[in-house]
């Protein structure tokens, strides 16, 4: 009976921090960043199925360096998303993990994506895949996040990258068709995140960051939505226009668009911070259903 007094609170301990590391891995946003590179490794099949060998190591290794990614912005923001309502419950604030042993496992994480991706994949892919790395953890974090209201679009390069990342994997290139998935994604990410900054803005003011609601005001950040919203439309029409898709993919496009434009003139005209919340929710139900209408229709034209 002692030892076993004894083994159930370490067991529980070690569930604990096992689920801290997990958290620090952000795998709400990590789980659309792979769903995005899959989609990329599919559309880039003309004609057929990609190896399923690839799919795996490429999935599991976009995945690991992404979670890893997450780690370090976890690590490099601990006392910023200590001072913030939406962020303090994570591992590094709440004092569940520490510097150390962060940086430790982001590393350990981060290299071992990098070489499932150099050995079973192709080199350009790992190194696609460790720019995106540099960008988000390094470029964005440190330098653009705290010094400019313009960070989430010029930042956002780097979380445009999983469909290009998906089709490098597959053809071991960089066609103009990824390159079109790279621009929808560049082009939602502002209003998507801008949508939670509006009713986030006051969690940013107290941590000190030039979000742009904070620094321009929440109407010009509505506004920005809105017009950001319709780039965005005119974007999705592309890979119609370029015969990249067909025509179960443009109604799809233009629905989903029209509804987003719906949100963004409701959120521009008649703001509030549940309808912020709401557009924020949507947007990425948006993206899924986007991405699965292109794959939908690659597979049906065929």
């Amino acid at each position: 009976m002692p030892a076993a007094k004894t083994l159930t609170p370490d067991r529980h301990g070690a569930s604990r921090r096992l689920h801290a590391f997990y958290v620090l891995t952000k795998p709400r946003v990590n789980t659309l960043i792979v769903f995005c590179a899959i989609i990329g490794m599919f559309l880039a099949v003309p004609d057929g199925l990609p190896s399923p060998a690839t799919v795996l190591a490429a999935t599991l290794g976009i995945a690991c360096v992404a979670g890893a990614a997450a780690a370090m912005n976890c690590l490099i923001e601990a006392r910023i998303d200590a001072r913030m309502t939406r962020t303090s419950g994570r591992p590094l604030p709440r004092g569940e993990l520490g510097p150390a042993e962060t940086l430790a496992f982001a590393g350990a994480l981060g290299g071992l994506g990098l070489t499932l991706l150099h050995q079973l994949v192709n080199p350009l892919t790992m190194w696609l895949t460790l720019a995106t790395f540099v960008g988000y953890a390094v470029v964005y974090t440190i330098f653009l996040k705290p010094r400019t209201p313009q960070n989430i679009v010029i930042g956002g390069a780097s979380g445009a990258m999983p469909p290009v990342l998906g089709w490098a994997a597959v053809t071991g290139e960089v066609s103009a068709d990824a390159l079109l998935l790279f621009l929808i994604i560049f082009a939602w990410t502002p209003p998507h995140f801008w949508s939670l900054a509006l009713y986030r803005s006051a969690d940013y003011a107290r941590a000190g960051l030039p979000m742009l609601p904070v620094t321009h005001g929440p109407e010009f950040t509505r506004l920005s939505v809105l017009l950001y919203t319709c780039i965005l439309f005119g974007v999705t029409l592309l890979p119609f226009a370029t015969r990249m898709s067909g025509a179960l993919y443009l109604a799809a496009a233009v629905a989903l668009g029209a509804a987003f434009l719906r949100h963004a003139w409701r959120l521009y005209t008649d703001y509030s911070d549940a309808y912020a919340r709401r557009t924020f929710r949507f947007s990425i139900l948006y993206l899924f259903l986007l991405f699965a209408a292109l794959l939908v229709d690659h597979y049906l034209r065929f």
